[in-house]
């Protein structure tokens, strides 16, 4: 993932003198998400997301981030189907959130922005109007605000704990192989996983500190979520691509159970958010 922006194609401000009149078709599908093979996430999404997604990390420095993976080809999103339905049971923050977005100005200010080149957007007054007539912010507009607000705080928070991650240096690379069904090995990289030693290996304090912020929570439900590769293999092989379900022992490290732990109240503000930012935000 070289940059947060992916899928987005046309990023502009929005603005009532511009946009008073359009409307978004929230009954759109995910095509756009279509030809990704990995997401950013966010920490308070790894309850739901590590219950059925390969979780990792990518980037380096300031941009690493944990990522759903959801393909094995560099095009390819396994979790959307020809019909543009997504067919995971969790959708990430990150698609719920398009077409819109915030763009860093000066600093610590966001200016919210719009993917204009989406094709769910019409002004013939097709789903949820942005302005009402006098030009101010309907409540869909201000809920997806809030929803991105929320997704900013959560961004920054899931930043910190990468960097917490990278200072304690339990980050090593990975790679995901597999067999094709003609024989052929391949590999997925470019990622990084939490070194289970490491982790092990920490001072008591730190591992008492990491538990006390469901950091530690976080490190293991990474850890769980790679048993997902073989997961994600079979779910190749039933869309027909050119990779098998056939997993190699190398496919993920080696990852026991994680020790029983609640999602914690972390989760709880996000998902107030995501529940009010209108039909696309909102978790299916």
């Amino acid at each position: 993932m070289s940059t947060q922006l992916l899928f987005y194609q046309q990023a502009e401000p929005v603005s009532a003198e511009k946009h008073r009149k359009w409307s978004l078709d929230t009954d759109s599908t995910f095509s756009f998400a279509s030809k990704v093979n990995s997401v950013p996430i966010t920490a308070v999404e790894f309850p739901r997301a590590a219950l059925e997604y390969p979780l990792v990390f990518a980037g380096t420095g300031d941009q690493m981030m944990p990522a759903v993976v959801l393909g094995i080809d560099d095009n390819k999103n396994l979790y959307v189907d020809s019909a543009g339905r997504w067919t995971g049971r969790y959708v990430p923050a990150f698609v719920r959130r398009y077409p819109f977005v915030f763009s860093a100005t000066d600093g610590n200010r966001f200016t919210l922005c719009i993917d204009g080149g989406f094709k769910g957007w019409n002004q013939d007054g097709r789903g949820q109007r942005l302005f009402d007539d006098a030009g101010e912010r309907t409540e869909y507009l201000e809920n997806i605000l809030k929803f991105l607000q929320q997704y900013q705080v959560e961004f920054q928070r899931t930043q910190s704990f990468c960097r917490k991650l990278d200072s304690f240096d339990l980050l090593e690379p990975v790679q995901a192989r597999f067999t094709t069904p003609g024989g052929q090995r391949r590999s997925l990289s470019g990622f990084m996983a939490i070194s289970r030693e490491k982790l092990k290996n920490l001072a008591p304090k730190t591992l008492a500190d990491l538990a006390a912020t469901d950091e530690l929570e976080l490190a293991y439900l990474h850890l769980q979520s790679l048993n997902h590769f073989e997961a994600l293999l079979a779910q190749a092989s039933r869309r027909g691509t050119a990779a098998a379900a056939t997993a190699g022992k190398e496919a993920r490290p080696a990852a026991k159970s994680p020790p029983a732990a609640a999602a914690g109240k972390s989760a709880t503000p996000a998902a107030r958010a995501k529940k009010k930012a209108g039909k696309r935000p909102a978790q299916k």
